[in-house]
C-alpha cells in the first residue's frame, strides 16, 4: 500500500511553499552581505476584462501568517537533500525571522489596478522569501471575493448561498474561499469545515439520490422534512410542477411540518418560479420560499430577476467557486526601494510604481468616493482617507482588529454603494473612476 499524503501543508512546511529561485537568491544576499532594507509592493497592473474593481481579501490573513513564518528542522534537512544549499546559509535560516514592517489594505477595500494591497519592508533576504507564499494566499482570496460580491450585488439583497466546494480546486481552495465568501457577504455556505472555521452559517437542502432512494417522491419529501422541520425540499428531480404540488398536499396533511422553502435546480427558472409562486400562493402558502440554484452565476442571476422571477434566495456553486469567467490576476511583487534609493523596472508593460506607498480615497460631503491618489508614504498630500495600515511592525502583529471578519463583512456593505454606479455594473468595461498619481510619484515616475 502507498503512503498516503497530507492533505494540506502543516505549519513545519509552509516555509518550503515557495519558488526556488526565492531560496536561492536569498542564499546569493546571504554571500553577498546584502541586508539593506527593501520595500517590496503586492499590487496587480490591470483588472481582467470582467472586472470594474477587485475587492481586496487575504492580504491581511497573509500578513499575519507570514510574521510568523520559520524554518524547522524537518524543513531544512529537506532543504540540505537537494545539495543546493551551504551549510553555512542552512544555518542562518534556522534562527531566519520575520522583523520587518507590513503595511496592508484592510479586508474588503475595494481597489483598482497599480495599488498597493500590501507593501513589506525588511532587510531585502527577509522580505524576498515571503513573495511566492504571499502571492498565493492573496491572489486566491481576492478572486473568489471579487467574483462573490458580485454575485451578492446582482441578488439585491436576496441571500445567496455558496454550493461550489466540490468543484473547487483542491482543499485549501474550498476552505480559505469560505473566507473570502464571508467577507464578499454571502449568507451561508454548504461546506461544514469552511463553514465552522469562518464563522459562515451553514446551509443545504437534499440531492437528487436522496429522492431516488425513497420509493416516491412524496415519502421522500414526508420522510426529510420530518427528519427536518422548516426545511427546504428540492422539488424537481421529477416534474418540477408536479413535485411543488406534491409539497402543497404534504403540508396539508402535516402542517407541523412547516416546510420553509422549495429548490429549484434544473429547467426554466424564471417560468418554473412563477408557476411554483401561483400554486404555492393559491394554497395559503405565500410563507414558502424559492430557491434557485443550477449553475447559476451574476449575470443569470440579475437577468432572472429583470425578468421579475419570484426568486427569494440563490444556490451558486461552480462559477464562484472556480471565478470561471476571471479566475486569474496579473498580482505582482515587485522591489520598489532598496537601501533608501528608489527601484523601478523598465520591462515593456511592466513597469512598476517606485518606493513605498499609501493609497488615498476621497469622498464628498455626502460621503460618495470621488477617485483614489497613489502616494509617495511621506509625501504631504490632501488628498482624503489613507487606506494602508501597518499591520506588521518589528516582525509583531500590532493591530489584530483589523482583522475581525465582521469588520471586514462590513466594510464591504459600506464602501459598494459610495462608489459610481458605473463601478458596480455587471458589464464588462471599464469605469472612469479616476486613480490619480501624487505630484512627488510622478515627479519619480518620470526622472525614472
Amino acid at each position: 500500500m502507498s503512503e498516503l499524503l497530507p492533505l494540506t501543508v502543516g505549519e513545519e512546511e509552509l516555509a518550503l511553499l515557495t519558488d526556488l529561485y526565492q531560496l536561492t537568491m536569498t542564499q546569493a544576499y546571504w554571500k553577498e552581505a546584502m541586508d539593506g532594507v527593501a520595500t517590496f509592493s503586492l499590487f496587480f497592473r490591470r483588472l481582467p476584462p470582467e472586472r470594474r474593481f477587485m475587492l481586496a481579501c487575504g492580504q491581511q490573513h497573509a500578513a499575519e501568517r507570514l510574521s510568523r513564518l520559520s524554518f524547522g528542522d524537518t524543513a531544512l534537512s529537506r532543504l540540505a537533500d537537494t545539495g543546493l544549499f551551504e551549510d553555512g546559509f542552512l544555518d542562518w535560516l534556522a534562527n531566519w525571522r520575520f522583523e520587518g514592517d507590513i503595511w496592508t489594505l484592510p479586508e474588503g477595500t475595494p481597489v483598482f489596478a497599480n495599488e498597493p494591497l500590501m507593501e513589506v519592508e525588511a532587510p531585502i533576504a527577509q522580505a524576498q522569501l515571503l513573495e511566492s507564499l504571499a502571492m498565493n494566499l492573496v491572489q486566491l482570496e481576492t478572486v473568489l471575493a471579487s467574483k462573490a460580491v458580485r454575485i451578492v450585488m446582482a441578488a439585491r439583497g436576496r441571500p445567496v448561498v455558496d454550493f461550489g466546494m466540490r468543484r473547487m480546486h483542491g482543499i485549501d481552495a474550498a476552505v480559505r474561499g469560505v473566507r473570502a465568501y464571508r467577507t464578499a457577504g454571502l449568507a451561508g455556505t454548504s461546506n461544514v469545515l469552511g463553514g465552522l472555521r469562518h464563522d459562515l452559517a451553514l446551509n443545504g437542502t437534499m440531492a437528487h439520490s436522496y429522492v431516488l432512494a425513497h420509493d416516491s417522491e412524496r415519502e421522500a419529501f414526508r420522510a426529510f422534512a420530518r427528519h427536518y422541520p422548516r426545511t427546504t425540499l428540492l422539488v424537481d428531480t421529477h416534474d418540477t410542477l408536479e413535485g411543488v404540488q406534491k409539497v402543497i398536499e404534504l403540508m396539508g396533511e402535516e402542517p407541523a411540518l412547516a416546510v420553509k422553502a422549495i429548490r429549484l435546480d434544473s429547467g426554466d427558472l424564471a417560468e418554473l418560479a412563477r408557476g411554483a409562486r401561483r400554486l404555492l400562493d393559491a394554497a395559503g402558502h405565500d410563507e414558502v420560499q424559492i430557491v434557485a440554484s443550477s449553475g447559476l452565476d451574476e449575470v443569470q442571476i440579475e437577468a432572472l430577476l429583470e425578468a421579475g422571477a419570484p426568486i427569494d434566495a440563490f444556490g451558486v456553486g461552480t462559477q464562484m467557486g472556480v471565478s470561471a469567467d476571471a479566475p486569474v490576476i496579473d498580482l505582482s511583487y515587485k522591489l520598489v526601494a532598496y537601501a533608501g534609493e528608489p527601484r523601478i523596472k523598465h520591462s515593456p508593460g511592466k513597469i512598476n510604481l517606485p518606493c513605498p506607498k499609501q493609497l488615498y480615497r476621497r469622498r464628498d460631503e455626502q460621503g460618495h468616493y470621488l477617485g483614489d491618489m497613489i502616494a509617495l508614504r511621506d509625501e504631504p498630500v490632501a488628498a482624503g482617507e489613507p487606506l494602508l495600515r501597518p499591520l506588521v511592525k518589528a516582525g509583531r502583529l500590532v493591530d489584530a482588529e483589523m482583522t475581525r471578519a465582521d469588520e471586514a463583512r462590513e466594510r464591504v456593505a459600506d464602501a459598494l454603494p459610495r462608489f459610481p454606479a458605473d463601478v458596480r455594473r455587471l458589464e464588462a468595461g471599464e469605469s472612469d473612476y479616476p486613480v490619480m498619481l501624487s505630484p512627488g510619484l510622478e515627479r519619480l515616475q518620470s526622472r525614472s
